[in-house]
Formats: C-alpha cells, sequence, structure tokens
C-alpha cells in the first residue's frame, strides 16, 4: 500500500492490498478501496463508497458525491463500483438516494471518459463506455456493453438495453432497445448496432436474421402491440430478439425511441 504524505485518508476508509493513492488525493469516510486500486492524483471519493479491484481513477473525479437531488437530507446512501473501472478527468458519480433505494451501481470493465456523470440511483452494466462529458440522469439504466457517444444525455429513468449504441450529443428521452442503434437531438432509433455485434461475434446469418426481425418490428404496417406479439413467435429461437421483446414489455411507463419520430 502506497499513500503520498499529501493524501487526506478517512480513519474508517478501507484499504485492500496494493492500493496506491497519489498526491493530494480525498478518502473520505466509509470507503473501501479493494486490491491494487490506484488514485493517480486530486482524486476525491467524498464518502460511503466502494471501489473494486485494479481500479484506476485519474485527477479531478470525484467519486460518491451527494446525489443531486432536492430532496435528500444527508441520509446514509451508497456508491459501488465494479472491478477493473478506468476512470478519466473531472468524471462526477453520485450516491444514491432513500428515495430511489439508496445505492448507485456501476459494474466492472467499465471505461468512463473526461466528465462523464453517473447521476443517483442510476445501474450501469459490465463492459460499458461513457464517452467525454456523456451524462446519466438519476435512476438511468443502462445494459452491459453500451456505448455512449460523447455528450450524449440519457434521461432520467431512461433505459438503453444491452449492446446498444447512442450517438454523440444524442438527447435520449425514450428508452433505446437491446442493440439498438440511435442518434439525434431528440434521439431517434436508426436501426441496430451492426458494428457491435460484429465485434461480438455474429456472422452474416445471424444478423440477416435479426434485421428481418427489426423490421417487422418497426417499419412493417399494423398496430405496433401486434406486431410485437408476432415477432416474439416467430423469432422465438433469437435470444436477442426476445431480449428486446422482454425489453419492450419490462417497462411501459416511458415511451420508446422509435425510428423516423
Amino acid at each position: 500500500m502506497t499513500i503520498h504524505p499529501t493524501a487526506l485518508v478517512h480513519p474508517s476508509a478501507v484499504l485492500a492490498d496494493g492500493v496506491s493513492i497519489g498526491p493530494w488525493c480525498q478518502v473520505g469516510p466509509g470507503v473501501t478501496l479493494a486490491e491494487d486500486v490506484h488514485l493517480t492524483s486530486h482524486v476525491v471519493i467524498q464518502q460511503d463508497t466502494t471501489v473494486g479491484a485494479r481500479g484506476v481513477i485519474h485527477p479531478f473525479a470525484v467519486i460518491g458525491g451527494d446525489p443531486q437531488h432536492g430532496g435528500y437530507k444527508g441520509e446514509p446512501v451508497r456508491l459501488e463500483i465494479g472491478a477493473d473501472a478506468l476512470v478519466r478527468e473531472h468524471c462526477s458519480f453520485n450516491r444514491g438516494t432513500p428515495q430511489g433505494g439508496g445505492v448507485t451501481r456501476i459494474g466492472s470493465n467499465g471505461l468512463f471518459m473526461t466528465g462523464a456523470h453517473v447521476g443517483h440511483d442510476a445501474v450501469v452494466g459490465d463492459h460499458v463506455t461513457m464517452a467525454n462529458n456523456a451524462t446519466l440522469g438519476g435512476h438511468a439504466q443502462i445494459g452491459d456493453r453500451v456505448f455512449l457517444g460523447g455528450l450524449c444525455a440519457i434521461h432520467q429513468f431512461g433505459r438503453v438495453g444491452q449492446g446498444a449504441i447512442i450517438g454523440g450529443l444524442a438527447a435520449v428521452t425514450r428508452d433505446v432497445i437491446p442493440y439498438g442503434s440511435a442518434w439525434g437531438n431528440h434521439a431517434r432509433l436508426h436501426g441496430l448496432n451492426l458494428v457491435g455485434l460484429k465485434r461480438k461475434g455474429y456472422g452474416k446469418d445471424q444478423i440477416r436474421r435479426l434485421l428481418a426481425a427489426f423490421r417487422e418490428l418497426f417499419e412493417a404496417d399494423g398496430v405496433f402491440a401486434e406486431r410485437l406479439d408476432r415477432v416474439a413467435t416467430r423469432y422465438a429461437d433469437l435470444a436477442e430478439i426476445m431480449e428486446i421483446v422482454a425489453f419492450i414489455r419490462a417497462d411501459a411507463r416511458r415511451p420508446l425511441c422509435l425510428p423516423g419520430e
């Protein structure tokens, strides 16, 4: 364990083997840093935060700050970050609120570029990339392997399904299906995240069937609910399509990001 003489570490903080805390860092009460976490310099981890093993946090990031919520009165709330997170300069991750369950959760292997913001009570999956100044409103839910482009913003309570990609500067006010590709202001659905699917090893025949199901769901004639039921029956053997169907059916409180709107 290495702690620079200028760093301030609260006595209640728990530091595992291999932790390195650089100059002018501040580690507050109730913080747990797992094995080999590295705080480079000028990092603030305010309080009640867990950082998973091998996480690296760059200067001027504020991690575990109070939730930006008018009703917060200092109640005990937490932030949990998984292993192998890379957090670049000026990122801000807020703790949860009592109203939202009390915990903000960020998965493992995340890449958070300069200025990325994770709001209170958000749930972020594994292998998520947030490009420069991407922003999550409170209670947002981001699936695994999502890419959020620079300066995009996800509305509070918004959902982005697994494997989706959001373009830079997109204002996302509607839920984005798994494996979807959305961009624009306000964001529209422009198809599937073909680049992500290819990188994940999907072959041409698999992608062709996924595209056919997508077109039948979003571009065919008829009532959307009937198309959804038809696609669920016709493509029941495609796990990705069934994931999209389940995503749509899971929460009807917010509108869905659709093509051409």
